[in-house]
This record gives structure tokens, sequence and C-alpha cells, in this order.
């Protein structure tokens, strides 16, 4: 359908003033405007329902964005990012009228919180830059307010993005510093694999953030930043020069944190969690002034942790519990209610089956009897009674033989100081190197107990989804994937228990979860792919055609209407969503 006019979409609104709401659906298509168009890709069905999906389209004619400031991938993921957000301040700032019923009236964009990671809120090419907004068309019960919408769509919504997606010196300058942020942060974890490093922590960041329920940084006058260890300092490239705290430096330094067996140990409260919780979310850039914009982790870790009575399906956890009682064997091991040391058994081998190369765990989380056995407890319960295999006894087999680093919090055992290759000690929130002195002690006090590994740490067996398992209908033969909390998603008939998946960061990320494991049923599962291929080939259509990719509303050019609200997920966190579908049903695929 060729693009009308935006006096057309202002005529339709006041023929339609005072009719039932679904005529708003007369108002579906392209209008154009002096500065570029305005698309209703999609009306909501009554005023109580999730908004309609509009985007507000400007002509870089008029925009006049330097094809230089987004070049590359990073650099037009991060300045989507800051575009987004940009649009984000001017509707917090200026507001809209909620006069009416339900969601009359309401305009936002999804922005994200303090990571930026590649979204579907906003797109920039060559020719245009784009808003995708949800609003609430205005209604005074279930009638239209025909005015009402002519002034939201045809005026506001214009000015919206007038005001925020049109370069001017000043804000040129600002959104460049944002962009080079966040090169920066990614030129830096592209340095650690070839620095032998799995995380960088720079001097001068504030890791606490201001409340248990909030990611924003601790605001105190009595912060300590972070400084980091002399024997662990090291400096990595920036791709930009930064400015405070860091005075123009192309280098940065920080604590270099090696690859192997790490234990962060120290008493509580001291700041051993608070470091963590910045390691696992390195793995995404930060905002500018997080605070941890400059902590960089392997894009690979996965946070690992026990969660009882979640489902298993088929997963080999024999190199850590085998021999059971009851005779059931524990390489292909399957239940609808896994223990907790079942579950942390599992959620390792899986996520070394989804790649993983760097687990990070807190004791805080996890099981006693599977990260730990002392000597009297070895001396008083045989092994030949005791089907577990405890994590210290493995971890550094999976160091050495599968190059699968390990970070533990680790406050109640020592038994974990005869394996670790660096030990580093939280006081007050400030980090100091034990690594020595962990040694000494060792060799001054030998452990008693024995390793009880009855054989070598087995390759990880590939796993083939069956794709009728993975089944995201209602009963009513409809596709449901959405997301009714931060901790869960509904597939289908079926609700995913997300609790534990601690490195989501918001809704939009878990409903990509959703998403691609329903392309992924539709289009990559077969006789002979395993979840790491399906994997794999996600990766590759999102590197290829981006994360709006996944959406069941998307298509390629120009012409693609709103994608809905997706951020992009790793492909741990699709694994973990898929592994923790209790509907799932695999097969086993050779080694």
């Amino acid at each position: 359908m060729a693009d009308r006019q935006i006096g057309d979409l202002e005529r339709i609104l006041l023929r339609i003033d005072g009719r039932g709401y679904r005529a708003y659906r007369d108002a579906k298509g392209r209008f154009r405007f002096a500065e570029g168009l305005l698309c209703i890709d999609h009306v909501q069905g009554d005023p109580f329902a999730t908004p309609s999906r509009i985007r507000v389209r400007i002509d870089q004619s008029k925009a006049k964005i330097p094809r230089s400031i987004f070049d590359t991938p990073v650099s037009r993921m991060a300045l989507e990012d800051y575009l987004a957000r940009r649009v984000d301040d001017r509707l917090r700032k200026r507001g809209h009228s909620n006069s009416g019923t339900g969601k009359s009236g309401l305009v936002s964009i999804d922005s994200g919180g303090q990571e930026v990671i590649e979204r579907t809120a906003l797109s920039v090419t060559e020719n245009w830059v784009e808003a995708r907004l949800e609003v609430g068309l205005p209604a005074a019960g279930r009638r239209v307010l025909g005015r009402q919408a002519v002034q939201l769509l045809t005026q506001y919504l214009r000015q919206l993005a007038l005001d925020s997606l049109v370069f001017s010196p000043e804000f040129a300058d600002r959104a460049r510093a944002w962009v080079a942020c966040i090169e920066n942060q990614e030129s830096m974890r592209r340095q650690l694999r070839d620095r032998g490093l799995v995380c960088f922590v720079a001097d001068a960041s504030v890791l606490p953030r201001s409340s248990g329920v909030s990611d924003r940084p601790l605001a105190s006058n009595s912060l300590v930043a972070f400084q980091s260890p002399p024997s662990l300092r090291v400096s990595l490239k920036l791709a930009h020069p930064v400015a405070h705290p860091y005075k123009g430096e192309t280098e940065i330094s920080g604590m270099g944190i090696p690859a192997g067996v790490t234990l962060i140990i120290g008493g509580g409260y001291h700041g051993k969690s608070t470091l963590l919780r910045a390691i696992e979310r390195g793995v995404y850039p930060h905002v500018p002034n997080d605070g941890r914009e400059y902590v960089v982790t392997d894009p690979d870790t996965v946070k690992v942790r026990a969660e009882d009575r979640r489902g298993i399906e088929k997963v080999d956890i024999s190199p850590f519990i085998r021999d059971l009682p009851d005779g059931q064997s524990t390489v292909q091991f399957s239940t609808e209610e896994a223990s907790g040391s079942t579950s942390q058994a599992a959620a390792i081998v899986e996520s070394m089956e989804s790649e993983a190369r760097v687990l990070l765990m807190d004791e805080d989380t996890s099981v006693t009897n599977f990260m730990m056995r002392d000597a009297r407890m070895q001396r008083l319960v045989s092994k030949s009674n005791e089907p577990i295999t405890p994590l210290v006894d493995r971890i550094r087999e999976i160091s050495e033989s599968h190059q699968v680093s390990t970070m533990l919090v680790m406050g109640g055992s020592g038994d974990y100081l005869d394996v670790a290759d660096t030990v580093l000690m939280m006081r007050n929130y400030e980090v100091s190197d034990e690594t020595a002195a962990a040694r000494r002690i060792a060799a001054a006090m030998p452990n008693a107990r024995a390793n009880e590994s009855p054989e070598p740490f087995p390759t990880i067996r590939p796993r083939i989804p069956d794709a009728r398992s993975v089944y995201p209908f209602t009963n009513r033969g409809r596709v449901r994937i959405d997301v009714p909390s931060i901790d869960s998603l509904r597939f289908g008939n079926e609700t995913i228990d997300l609790r534990c998946l601690e490195q989501l960061t918001d809704r939009s990320q878990i409903r990509a979860v959703g998403w691609a494991i329903q392309f992924a049923a539709r289009q990559f599962m077969g006789d002979d792919v395993s979840i790491s291929r399906l994997l794999d080939e996600l990766e590759k259509l999102m590197n290829t055609h981006g994360v709006a990719s996944l959406s069941p509303f998307w298509r390629a050019g120009d012409n693609a209407p709103h994608p809905g609200n997706l951020a992009r997920p790793r492909r741990h966190e699709i694994a973990a969503a898929l592994n923790r579908l209790r509907s799932l049903r695999v097969s086993s695929g050779s080694t």
C-alpha cells in the first residue's frame, strides 16, 4: 500500500471520533509528513490491552546523523541505545495527558536499564532514524477520542521525534561520547582472552549499588572506589581517550583476573558478592557513569547456582553424581523436581554444553554437599555410600582439561585453597591478593581429605531437542509468548521459571529468549541438530539481521513493521530457558 499523507490520518481520526474502539483499525498504515513518516503497525483491541505499536521515522536529510558515528555494529548499537534513552528522557520531561480510559495517551519506548544491549526500540540507517513506540490510543470508555488522537499522533509524536532524533552540534558531541564509552568497553572485552584473563575491574570503579532492588550506583560520601592489588594490576588499551576519572588516558589500569580457579574470600558484608555481581554483569557494556562501565568480563561467563525443583532432561551429571541407591543412571539423568545438588550439577554441564568459558558461583546460592566434603565426613560416610563427587574434586580438571575457568565466592571451606590459582580477599570493599598467603597456609596445614573423582571428566555429550516438545501454542492453537514478570516466561501453556538466571536484564530480553526458542523449534530443530548448533544458528541469524529477526512481525527491508520490544539475549540464557521448559524432550547425539 502506498504511503498516505499525515492529513489523511487526521481526516480518518476525525471521521471515527466517537465510534467503537475497533474503528482505530482504519488508521493503520504509513503516513508521510514533511520530515519523515508515521507508521501505525498494530492497533490495540481495547483501551486496556497492550498499547498500539507505532513507529516515527525522521529522514536523514533532516536528522543529519553523521555516518561515521554508526559505521560498525558496536557503534550502531551504542548510538541506537543513546537515542532510545534520549526519546525516553523527552517523554519523561514533557509527559503526556493520560486523560481517558485505560492506557489512553500513554507513550513509551523500551530504553533499557544500566546495561547497553541491542534493542528493537530504535533503528538507525543511512536513510532514516526510527523510534519504535508503544502508544495508548485515546478513548472514553470504549469509544474513540478522535480529536485527542489527532493531537497525539500528528503533532505530539512528530515533535517528539524532531526533538529527540535531529542532531545539533551539542547533541552530536554527547552522542559521540556515549558511543566512545561503549566502544571502549567492547574493545577491552576483546583483549581479555589474548591476555589470558577472564575479567578486568578498572581502578576507580564504583561497584556497590544503591539498593537490593536498584541497579543504579550507590551515592555515598563514604564510598570505597575500587583499587587493584599491585600484583594483579594490568592495563588495557582503549579505542578512544576517556574523560573523568581517567583524564584522557589511552590505556586504563585495573585488576586483571587470570583464567583458572579464582576464590573470592573474606568476612560477611565485606563486598565479596558485590564484586561477583559486578563481574557477572560485566558480560554487557554499561552506560557511562554507571560506575561499572570499565568492568569487563569474558562474554561467555555464566552464573551457576542450585535450583531446587527444576526439571532436568537427559543431562549427563555422572561427573558429579552417580551410583544412586535406586540404581538410576545419571548419564542421561531426568527428573521433574531436582534436588539442590542435582540441579547445580546439571547447571554446570548445561553451561558447558552452551560453550561457557567461565563459571561463577557463590556459596550462598550453592549446596554445601555439592561444593565440599571434608576429611572427617569422608571418614564417617564412606565413598561407597556417597553418590556425590563434590565440585572441589572436579574444579581443576574442568579448568585444565575443558578450559573452563571458575570463580567462587567462598568463606566457609579451606579445602578450595588447594585447588585455587588466585585468591582474592575482600575487606571493607577493598581487595587484596592473598594467593601466596593461601599457599603457605595450605602447605603448613595439609588437607587430609581424599580426592573422590572416580574417573576423568567426560566430554560433554550433545543433546538433540525434539521440536514437537517445544510447543508455544495454547489450547486454542494460538502462539503465546509473553513475560508476566522479570522472573518468568510464558511459553504456550507453560510458564518457565527464570528466577535463577541472574544474568537476564529485563522483560524485553526475556521476551526475545521466548521468540528465539520458538524460532529455533520452527527453523532449526531436526534429527541431528544439537542444542549447541541451534545456538550457533541463532547467533548467526542475529548477527546478520539483528535481534528484530526473532520477531514474528519482522521482515527484511524498509517496510518492516514494529517488531515489538526485544533486547538481544546471549546464547547461554536461551539455552538455560530451553532447559527449564518442562515439556522439552531430547535424544543423545554422538560425542
